[in-house]
């Protein structure tokens, strides 16, 4: 009897071969034969999930653009969590941001999809969409420390959370090439946080 082939699960493999791959040598280093092998399957596995490279990141770019959002509403939903507004503000952000040192990896393979959407409309659609996921996100939690007194009652949380989207993306970057520590980042968040309260 043939055996079974859960397409689903290969096909996140394959994705995090991907990221494996971007994270460790660039974007440019990712070709169907070099995901194959470290995914572990053969290039006829790879061909059979995804019919090209294009679709193939694609996959990948959706796969982290989810855990990504995924991570951060973890953050505001943990049973141990304050509800302090402002907490878990600070958590949130501090997940976007990905500047943590167990982070890297994923932010190196972030900023190259980002870079690489530049020339990609199928890359950029799949940004956006996740920009406004996490800008919606993010309104919330504002709406929700201005609701609790906790934020400036004159808060116009659409606006600073656009504020807060390229402040949480610029320190990724900074982090990434030195010009920021973690710490560094994680002190410019919580600055621009405090900023906001009443």
């Amino acid at each position: 009897m043939p055996k079974q082939v859960d397409y689903e699960d290969r096909r996140r493999r394959i994705a995090e071969a991907v990221c494996l791959l971007i994270a460790r040598s660039g974007m440019e280093s990712v070709s169907l034969r070099d995901v194959a092998t470290e995914a572990g399957v053969s290039m006829g596995a790879v061909q059979r999930c995804f019919r090209t490279k294009d679709e193939m990141l694609l996959f990948a770019l959706e796969d982290i653009s989810q855990r990504i959002g995924e991570r951060a509403k973890a953050r505001i939903e943990t049973s141990d969590a304050p509800r302090s507004a402002t907490t878990l503000l600070d958590r949130t952000l501090s997940a976007l941001a990905l500047v943590d040192p167990e982070d890297r990896a994923e932010a190196q393979v972030w900023g190259a999809f980002v870079a690489h959407a530049a020339v990609s409309e199928h890359l950029a659609a799949v940004l956006r969409e996740t920009y406004a996921k996490l800008h919606d996100l993010l309104v919330w939690l504002l709406g929700y420390g201005r609701d609790t007194g906790e934020l400036s009652a004159t808060l116009d949380p659409p606006a600073e959370a656009h504020a807060l989207l390229a402040l949480t993306e610029g320190l990724t970057a900074q982090v990434l090439v030195g010009h920021q520590t973690p710490e560094s980042a994680r002190d410019v968040l919580g600055r621009y946080v405090r900023g906001l309260m009443a």
